[in-house]
């Protein structure tokens, strides 16, 4: 039984007291093998068409810097993760903190140390925006250094919330089905389609939006 609205997050599938809700996030890699390696065909085209997209996309962003794989890769990543989640029975993952963190402060970690060590003038230029005055000068420098430190976990709890909103509004709708008339079960069937359909668009969107800004994280570098 659910204890709160929140419980259908909860991992708690176990196998042998093995916990194997994080599987869930691996399921993205069983498409790879049809894409890949048989007969090209409309689907791969389709694929290969949108990553050519995401790479022209993400090489503007970058100061056409060619090297996109790594956002791509994680683009597409995300994309499985949100879309696994919409089916029933299926762990969502990427309505945890735990999995969103994990994308993202490594990331940032990663830029910043890389910043900082190689490009200490360039970083610093950043705290300080241009045509400063004097006098607002050291509260820019808190304001900057403060926005940056919470990057990663904006990016995290952006992608999560969005998650955890529409999954928490189909299920709410959903078991309030059983108790309501034959009539008004036909109304909510047709509504909980056009949410799927919204929560189909929000997964794609999400996805794109935490590599767009993870990509200007890293130009600034």
């Amino acid at each position: 039984m659910m204890t709160n609205l929140f419980s259908v997050f909860d991992p708690s599938t176990t196998i042998f007291n093995l916990s194997l809700n994080w599987l869930s996030s691996l399921l993205g890699l069983l498409f790879i093998p049809y894409l890949f390696w048989m007969t090209p065909s409309r689907y791969n085209i389709v694929w290969n068409n949108i990553t050519n997209y995401l790479h022209k996309e993400f090489k503007i962003l970058l100061n056409n810097n060619k090297n996109t794989f790594i956002f791509i890769s994680l683009f597409i990543f995300i994309l499985f993760n949100n879309f696994l989640g919409l089916f029933s029975y299926i762990f969502t993952s990427s309505s945890h903190l735990t999995f969103t963190l994990t994308l993202s402060l490594p990331l940032w970690l990663g830029f910043m140390i890389y910043g900082w060590f190689n490009k200490t003038n360039h970083m610093f230029a950043h705290l300080v925006p241009l045509g400063t005055p004097a006098v607002l000068m050291p509260f820019m420098v808190c304001i900057e250094t403060i926005s940056n430190i919470i990057r990663p976990g904006t990016l995290a709890i952006r992608l999560t919330a969005n998650m955890i909103a529409g999954h928490l509004l189909l299920t709410l709708l959903g078991n309030n089905g059983p108790a309501l008339p034959t009539m008004l079960v036909s109304i909510l069937l047709i509504v909980q389609i056009l949410l799927l359909m919204l929560e189909s668009a929000v997964a794609i969107i999400q996805s794109y939006v935490f590599t767009v800004l993870m990509t200007l994280y890293s130009s600034e570098v």
